[in-house]
């Protein structure tokens, strides 16, 4: 389980990257809603336990839980759908004992755990019609029941996730290319068919963001709303911001324009308050964790290093991508945290999991 490790392998790099991006979440969340900074910095300190206690540990021997991973994944998800707690609109979340946490999130890591070790198993026949299909299928059923919370946002992650799992694992680039070549028109007749309005692929409020994505003055709906707010926000503070807690009315914050501004929209609040700066830091510590992790996979001694280091890593990159897009009125309003920054705990821990396997993916990578 442990290994004798050298202390110059340990990426600290990577440590105060998320360290800082973590207070840096902590700050805007103290400013978006005091209450909250408080449960997010004893999150923030949890995770940071977790990371490196996880750190430690042989990631193979960890991965060989990979069906138990599994196994809790979907029994997670399922106890979501007979027993999970509703909340606008969605049925997401689970409570037990004096315990609440979102299982759609905690999947993002399991997955990524469960299929490092498995393809690691099957790695010479990846490109095989078997095993690519034993991954599909064993990828479609958390998928589905993700979706039917429903919570189209955090699937689209998933997908994600599963085609950088599956590139990372060796799959050949020709079924890669293929693939990308029926995906890319599928994907938009699809959305052209799913807003129609006699369509029931999508719920009327999933239809209603893309439509008001559109043409926001002709579809008004409080998701355009709060993403024009939102826009503003990030614009009025130029430079240098309007200050950390100001007091103008104006603000998204103290005017009230942006219902849940500690998750969604975290960084409104940054824009508005660090102004061009603070968006840029922020930006740069996201892409600088996700392209650290890409490198720890390049070096990696086996494919299931490969996989998880490359896994955690899109899914920080494409997460803080689609937040900040949708925050910027880039993309259609969605509903995913900003990592390390937005308030949730459940997020939170789960990403200081992932880096904590990262981490010890590192100290077992190959030597020049």
């Amino acid at each position: 389980m442990f290994k004798n490790y050298r202390i110059r392998d340990y990426d600290f790099k990577l440590i105060l990257m998320v360290v800082v991006l973590s207070l840096v979440g902590v700050f805007a969340i103290g400013s978006a809603e005091e209450d909250l900074q408080l449960r997010q910095l004893g999150g923030m300190a949890a995770g940071i336990v977790i990371m490196v206690v996880l750190s430690f540990f042989n990631y193979s021997s960890l991965l060989r839980l990979n069906w138990l991973m599994y196994g809790t994944n979907l029994l997670l998800l399922t106890l979501v759908w007979v027993m999970g707690r509703t909340g606008n609109g969605a049925q997401r979340w689970l409570k037990i004992g004096g315990l609440q946490f979102q299982p759609s999130e905690l999947a993002k890591i399991l997955l990524i755990l469960f299929f490092a070790q498995f393809i690691m198993k099957y790695r010479e026949k990846i490109n095989t019609v078997r095993v690519i299909a034993a991954c599909i299928a064993l990828f479609a059923v958390p998928l589905v029941l993700v979706m039917d919370q429903p919570d189209l946002s955090t699937s689209i992650v998933l997908i994600l996730l599963f085609c950088v799992i599956m590139f990372a694992g060796g799959i050949s680039y020709k079924l890669v290319f293929g693939v990308l070549a029926v995906a890319v028109p599928a994907a938009v007749i699809l959305v052209s068919l799913a807003i129609r309005p006699d369509s029931g692929i999508l719920k009327d409020y999933q239809k209603e963001r893309i439509l008001s994505f559109i043409s926001p003055e002709e579809y008004a709906s409080d998701g355009a709303y709060q993403q024009l707010n939102s826009r503003m926000a990030i614009a009025s503070g130029r430079l240098d911001g309007k200050g950390y807690k100001n007091n103008e009315l104006t603000s998204v914050k103290n005017g009230n324009f942006i219902s849940e501004a500690q998750t969604d929209f975290i960084f409104a609040i940054i824009g508005e308050e660090f102004g061009f700066k603070g968006s840029l830091v922020v930006i740069v510590l996201l892409m600088g964790i996700s392209l650290e992790c890409i490198s720890v996979a390049r070096k990696a001694k086996d494919t299931a290093g490969t996989i998880v280091a490359a896994g955690v890593g899109a899914w920080i990159g494409f997460q803080g991508f689609i937040n900040i897009g949708v925050a910027t009125f880039l993309l259609p309003n969605t509903g995913l945290p900003l990592p390390f920054v937005s308030y949730g705990l459940t997020s939170l821990l789960s990403l200081y999991m992932g880096m904590g396997f990262v981490l010890n993916v590192r100290l077992q990578a190959k030597r020049s």
